[in-house]
């Protein structure tokens, strides 16, 4: 069975002789796919009036269990930003009553967020909907082609880490 990147392939491997055939494939596949889930997310967080990078911060709180609270300059690290760009988000989050700050319990000094109950529970209701439409993704594969599909990424993934 053909697929449009096999068009591509060809096309490309006759222009570009030293090119593998079987390392564009399989990137130029890896690129589809991932475009693929993120316009699926972003279609489920849509649905529940929430962009990418909301999701992506009550998803980090909600990381690192209960009682689902990280300071500010944890989530930056988490996240891969500055203080100060985390610093809007957080005050975009608190304001729509998914977050709360306050001073730590322990030393004043420092500030905490929180997930509130209405954050957590949209968090949970979108990542819900997420998991089906992964779900959904690979579901025309049999539970050993999962597998090995599986640890052929991780070996990649492995790779990547070697190399960061």
């Amino acid at each position: 069975m053909k697929d449009f990147v096999d068009a591509h392939v060809d096309l490309w491997t006759g222009q570009l002789p030293g090119l593998d055939p079987d390392v564009e494939g399989i990137t130029v596949r890896m690129q589809v796919l991932t475009r693929y889930l993120e316009r699926r997310r972003e279609a489920v967080l849509a649905e529940y009036g929430l962009q990418l990078w909301e999701f992506k911060t009550l998803h980090m709180l909600r990381r690192g269990g209960t009682p689902y609270r990280e300071t500010p300059g944890g989530l930056a690290k988490q996240l891969g930003m500055s203080a100060a760009a985390l610093t809007n988000r957080l005050d975009a989050l608190e304001r729509r009553g998914f977050i709360e700050r306050a001073h730590d319990r322990d030393d004043r000094r420092k500030v905490v967020a929180t997930l509130t109950p209405t954050g957590n529970d949209l968090w949970e209701r979108a990542i819900g909907q997420i998991i089906r439409v992964e779900e959904e993704l690979v579901h025309g594969l049999p539970p050993a082609d999962r597998t090995t599909l599986d640890d052929l990424l991780r070996r990649l993934v492995l790779v990547t880490e070697k190399d960061s």
